[in-house]
Order: C-alpha cells, then structure tokens, then sequence
C-alpha cells in the first residue's frame, strides 16, 4: 500500500472514531441534562418539604412555650387554692368540731334560748345557712381542685406529645436538609460534567475539522510532508480507551507491586497475562521511545501530543522503533515478566506530564 493511501486510511479512521466518540459524548451530554433536570424536580420538593418542616417545628415550638407557660399557670392556681384551703382549714375544723360537740340537740338548745319568734327563725336561718356554707365551701374546692388537677394532667400529656412532635420534625428536616444539600452536590458536579464533556466535544470538532482538511489535501495529492497530520486529541476519549492486553489487574495505581515490591516509579498499574501476549497502543501517537530502561526493562513511550504519553513497560519484546506513528489498538511488543518473574507488563499515562490513574482512561470491563 502507497504511502498515500496509508496515510488515507489513518486518517478516515481517526475522522471515525472522531465521529463516533462526538456522538456518545452528546449522548452521555444528554443523560447528564436529564439526570439534572430530575435531581432539580427532586431538589424543589425537598426545599419545599424542609420549608414545611421548619414551619410545623417553628408551630410546635410556640404550642410547646404556650403549654408550658399554662402548666405554670395550672401549678400557681393549684398552690394557691391549697394555700387557702390550708388557711381556712382551723378555722373550718374548729367549727365542725363545735357543732359535732352541739349535734343535734345542740341546734336545738341554741334555738330554744331565743325568746322572740322573730329571733327563733333568724336564728335557725342562720345555723342552716353556716351548715351548708361550709359544705358548699368544702366542695367547691375539692372540685377546683380536681379540676386544676386533671387539667395539669392533660397538659403534661400535652408537653409530652409536643416533645415527641418536635423530635420527629427536627429529624424530618434534618434529613430533608441533607438530601436537599446531597442533591445540590450532585447538580454541581453533573454542571461540572456537563461543562467538561461541552469542553471535550470541541477538542473533538476542532481536530476532525482538521481530520477533513487533511484528508482532503491527501485526496487532493498534496505531498505527505506539507499535510498538517495533526494526532486525534486523546483526552475526549478518556473513559473509552480499549485496554493494552487482554489480561488481569495485578496491582493499582500508586499501589505496591506484585508480591509487595514497589511499580516502577509507583506510578501506573501491572497487568497480569499469558507470557508474549500482543500489547497494544491505546491510542495514536508516535513513539517516543523504544528499548531498555532501568527500573522498566524493555520500554515503549508513546507520545500523544499536548504533553500526554503512555508507557508499556516490561515487555518481553518490543516492536516498533522510535519515531514512527502508530495507531489505536496496534501491536508495539509482547507481554513479558513484572518484577516479581509473574508473566505480564508494567503500564502508565501521563497527562499533562503528570501520572494519572490508567484504569480511569480505560473502557470499563463488565
């Protein structure tokens, strides 16, 4: 195959891919508005169920103040008609003691030392009258008595019932206050979602823009080294990349390698696999370096410009040499020994230049 129609092919297949991953950002752009718009559905009522809460615990606290400023009031009134029951009681007593003495003939002799007639009725008024005063007096503040009793009763039931209200609505809005600031956490970071994937969309459109025009200039015959052959950008595809080799996670990033010894540089993941198994670019590029390298053994650096790299380290043989390009999924060496002798390979990407988690670049395995 030409050089041309290399170059062709390379191309159409970025563009692809290009178009491909612009279409699943739109479609993960449109489930973060959706998911948005619910949570802010969701967001409203639960404002709306705090608001409500924080109105019946601002009611209950005001009942709760209004019982208990009766139950004082109940308790001064029951102090003091007990206070007047226990002053008028000697007096009370000593009357009863003294009609008890008279009894029955008592009244009588009372009555009898009366000369006029007119005097004999006022006088029988008179003791009939004290009789029942007393008695009346007697009951009537043995009731009010009751009365102010069952009426403190029924407000300390009262206090009761409104303390146990104003718990359950104080964990109410407790817990309609944490949903409420859970779910704007989760409408912030989805904004923030939101805004990186718009930002990654247009990394993609800028460079199949650019995808088109050099694949047009190829068309055109325009000679390859005056074609701007511009590499697909690689942090769109972060989440998406197909894994290096079909193997097995041996150790995590900024974890301790295989039987405890530390990854080179501490810096990437180890991957178990069969002895020579294909290892893979995860992306295009060009290779930045390729041959042995202390600490690494046998090492490919794949450059992906804007200051992003992969690194495939311990491999059992390398495949490709420095300075030519390579595509997404093309074999640069074969699985050899991580430092521990178990067959696999040491991998790392550096964003930015800095070290980052592979396994959150790769495609999530089911």
């Amino acid at each position: 195959m030409s050089a041309q129609a290399t170059d062709r092919t390379r191309t159409e297949s970025q563009s692809r891919r290009a178009s491909e991953r612009l279409a699943a950002l739109q479609r993960e752009a449109d489930t973060l508005a959706g998911q948005q718009r619910s949570l802010l559905t969701e967001l409203r009522k639960l404002e709306v169920e705090r608001d409500l809460r924080a109105g019946q615990l601002e009611q209950l606290e005001n009942d709760a103040g209004t019982v208990t400023r009766d139950l004082a009031n109940t308790a001064n009134q029951i102090d003091a008609l007990e206070g007047e029951t226990s002053a008028a009681q000697p007096a009370l007593e000593s009357r009863i003691v003294e009609l008890y003495k008279l009894g029955g003939a008592g009244y009588l002799r009372l009555l009898l030392n009366v000369s006029d007639i007119r005097e004999f009725g006022r006088a029988y008024r008179m003791v009939a009258a004290l009789a029942a005063t007393d008695r009346q007096r007697v009951s009537r503040q043995q009731q009010s008595l009751q009365s102010l009793r069952n009426a403190q009763v029924a407000l300390r039931q009262k206090q009761a019932e409104l303390a146990r209200l104003r718990q359950g609505a104080q964990t109410a809005r407790a817990a309609a206050e944490r949903a409420a600031a859970a779910r704007t956490q989760l409408i912030t970071q989805i904004d923030q979602r939101r805004d990186l994937t718009a930002e990654l969309a247009g990394e993609l459109q800028a460079a199949q823009v650019k995808l088109q025009q050099t694949l047009a200039a190829i068309n055109a015959g325009v000679p390859r080294a005056s074609v701007d052959g511009s590499a697909l950008p690689i942090r769109p595809f972060r989440g998406s990349l197909p894994w290096p080799v079909a193997g097995q996670t041996l150790t995590r990033f900024g974890g301790r390698g295989a039987r405890g010894s530390m990854t080179p540089g501490d810096s990437g993941v180890q991957f178990a696999a069969a002895q020579g198994s294909p290892v893979r670019a995860v992306h295009d590029g060009t290779i930045a370096f390729s041959g042995p390298f202390t600490g690494y053994g046998n090492l490919v650096i794949v450059d992906h410009g804007a200051q992003t790299f992969s690194l495939y380290g311990q491999l059992g043989e390398i495949q490709v040499e420095r300075g030519v390009a390579v595509e997404r999924g093309q074999t640069i060496g074969g699985v050899g020994n991580v430092l521990a002798g178990i067959p696999g390979f040491y991998f790392e990407m550096r964003i930015d230049g800095k070290p980052v988690d592979p396994l959150e670049w790769l495609t999530r395995r089911p």
